[in-house]
């Protein structure tokens, strides 16, 4: 070792060698700057590290994890490195906990062998990226307690023994998958899942019985399943057993005995054939008697009467027909729509979506509304026809609807672009002609968002949720990246006991607190929805079905990045190619997100001033980082003061 502390030499000799040795030195850095090597010290590296970086090898389109880095502790707390960061890992008291890699785009094989040798593994979340192929063999994982593979593309069937000896896993998510075949038993024995969501695959079969718990969720609606629900399920609410037509039992409808079923099956079949002729028949009577005249009268008149021609029905003929609410789209009837050739879309809160290629005329799309059991058929179409005036840009009212005490079916028009989850998270395919949402179109789609949910905010005054279910995946995008808000005014017709399952808006700070929401709710939901829009990531709180954390994590790990300065890291990768001088625009609407997301109501800003603030954005810089900080900081605490 050299002393640092200094000496006085007189001999001269002396000082020339003392030269020479710093010029060795000096020579010696110059080389390990090139050549690490020839420093003989031993590797700080964790043995964790070296494991996740093998383990990355085995993912595709894996930049989004380039800041693996392991110089850097992967439970970083080292003053030195302060704001670098292992992308999607967690830890615990110093240790590695779980992996988060959500959203990412992510493909290739999740490599179980290679996470094995990580003992403190607990949790471990792919959900919302590109993943195909059979189950992993997660049960190599044995101390696993919650796993997340929900939104990919894994098929095939699960093996009876997938979840064998996982005596700790609580949570198990798979929903919109392709996986088919039966659900394996070894799930069902899991002594302390509390939480499974199979929702959106092709399961068929009978359920296994289940050990009788207090479920936090279950969920295997929009299956193939058949037969009797185990007794032990029988107090879940039923919609976790919606799109499963072979499904019986409590809490759905009573099983019928083998030798009746035919019998009823036969007699219902010929009822309904008898009805079909009758309908047809009538309605072939009804056409004849029009005169040439009157038929060229009601055709004329369908522009102009479009709403008031819903209202004229006969009410014995409400359950045949669809119900118009625009009067500016042109009319089919229920009979063509049934014929139309329908591909699915996707299954979203209210219940899945069709396209329907109808013979004359584009396409529309069909939803089948689920939790609108509770409101009569006058009250449903009032508020249908007063959806369907509205008029804004960034609006897409309902067309039509069709209205059965069991069936609600909901018709609106067709946008080829997809929605913003899609082109967000992965689901919109990206290719190196298309890396995604750049910064100047994210900013012209929230902009379109602000204004199109003021306009209607100013056109439904007396509901407290003038939307209330504003999401990525409730915005489409026409062709020129134009938002178009859907899903908006439903809060009036869904059953109350049930909102807090589907709806954005009851997955607020207010209502997890209080049981309560207000019109602000809407701006929670705004400000949720631009944190979403640029860092990229999937507001967690909108996978669960109420309660636990449903004050956003998004916002609260947003909120954190600004505390420890290292606000830079929050934004999407994506978003930011391509871009020149435009960050201190990106940090002006992170903040305006977090003050719309506080989850004290009375910090938030209004609809109007948050609009405002969105609308004085522009493409290019105005501003800096500090500005946010000092800005951020004060108007929270201006709100805090006015709230005393």
């Amino acid at each position: 070792m050299v002393s640092s502390t200094p000496y006085t030499f007189e001999s001269s000799r002396l000082s020339s060698y003392r030269q020479n040795v710093r010029l060795a030195i000096r020579a010696t850095f110059k080389c390990c700057r090139h050549f690490p090597a020839c420093f003989n010290t031993s590797s700080s590296t964790s043995p964790e590290a070296e494991i996740l970086i093998k383990f990355k090898s085995s993912l595709s389109n894996n930049t989004a994890l380039d800041n693996w880095d392991t110089s850097i502790n992967i439970c970083n707390d080292d003053p030195k490195t302060k704001g670098k960061f292992w992308t999607g890992v967690t830890c615990k008291d110093g240790t590695l906990f779980g992996l988060r890699l959500e959203n990412l785009s992510l493909g290739g094989v999740i490599d179980i062998d290679t996470l094995v040798n990580l003992p403190s593994l607990r949790s471990m979340s792919f959900m919302n990226n590109s993943f195909h192929g059979t189950m992993p063999k997660v049960k190599k994982l044995g101390a696993l307690r919650a796993l997340y593979l929900a939104y990919n593309k894994f098929s095939g069937t699960i093996p009876e023994d997938a979840f064998e000896n996982m005596r700790s896993l609580k949570t198990v998510r798979l929903e919109e998958n392709e996986f088919k075949g039966q659900i394996p038993g070894s799930l069902s024995s899991l002594p302390a899942l509390v939480e499974l969501s199979l929702e959106g695959n092709r399961f068929e079969g009978k359920i296994p019985d289940f050990i009788p718990r207090d479920w936090k969720l279950f969920d295997l609606s929009n299956n193939l399943l058949e037969g009797p629900i185990p007794s032990g399920l029988a107090k879940i609410d039923s919609n976790a057993f919606a799109g499963n037509k072979d499904l019986c039992g409590q809490p759905l409808s009573r099983c019928k005995s083998p030798k009746k079923w035919y019998i009823l099956t036969g007699v219902t079949v010929g009822i309904v054939l008898v009805a079909v002729i009758v309908l047809y028949h009538r309605y072939r009577r009804r056409r004849a008697l029009l005169s040439a005249a009157e038929q060229a009268q009601n055709s004329k008149a369908h522009d102009q009467l479009g709403l008031e021609k819903a209202q004229y029905q006969e009410p014995t003929e409400e359950n045949t027909k669809l119900q118009f609410v625009r009067a500016d789209k042109p009319f089919f009837d229920l009979e063509e729509l049934l014929r139309a050739p329908a591909e699915v879309l996707g299954g979203g809160s209210f219940g899945s979506s069709y396209k329907a290629l109808l013979s004359n005329g584009p396409p529309v799309v069909v939803k089948r509304l689920r939790p609108m059991r509770c409101v009569g058929f006058e009250e449903f179409h009032d508020h249908m026809k007063r959806l369907g005036i509205i008029s804004h840009p960034n609006l897409l009212p309902p067309v039509a609807f069709y209205y059965r005490n069991e069936d609600k079916l909901l018709i609106s028009e067709f946008m080829g672009n997809g929605n913003l989850a899609d082109h967000l998270h992965g689901h919109a395919q990206r290719t190196p002609e298309n890396i995604g949402l750049d910064w100047p179109t994210r900013l012209r789609i929230i902009k379109g968002v602000g204004r199109g949910l003021a306009h209607l905010h100013s056109e439904l005054p007396s509901l407290s949720l003038p939307h209330g279910h504003l999401k990525s995946s409730n915005i489409l995008l026409n062709s020129n990246y134009e938002p178009l808000l859907t899903d908006f005014g439903l809060d009036p017709l869904v059953c109350q006991d049930q909102a807090q399952q589907y709806m954005a808006a009851y997955k607020s700070p207010e209502f997890n607190r209080h049981r309560r929401v207000s019109r602000k709710t809407d701006v929670w939901s705004l400000g949720i929805l631009i944190l979403e829009l640029l860092t990229g990531k999937f507001p967690a709180n909108y996978l669960r079905h109420g309660g636990g954390a449903a004050n956003g994590d998004l916002a609260a790990w947003v909120k954190l990045a600004v505390r420890e300065e290292w606000t830079a890291e929050v934004f999407d990768g994506y978003m930011m190619k391509g871009t020149k001088s435009e960050d201190g625009e990106m940090v002006r609407l992170l903040r305006i997100g977090m003050i719309c997301s506080e989850e004290d109501e009375d910090r938030r800003w209004g609809l109007k001033e948050a609009v405002e603030k969105i609308e004085e954005l522009k493409e290019t810089e105005i501003n800096t980082d500090d500005e946010f900080y000092s800005s951020y900081g004060s108007e929270v605490e201006a709100r805090s003061v006015e709230r005393e």
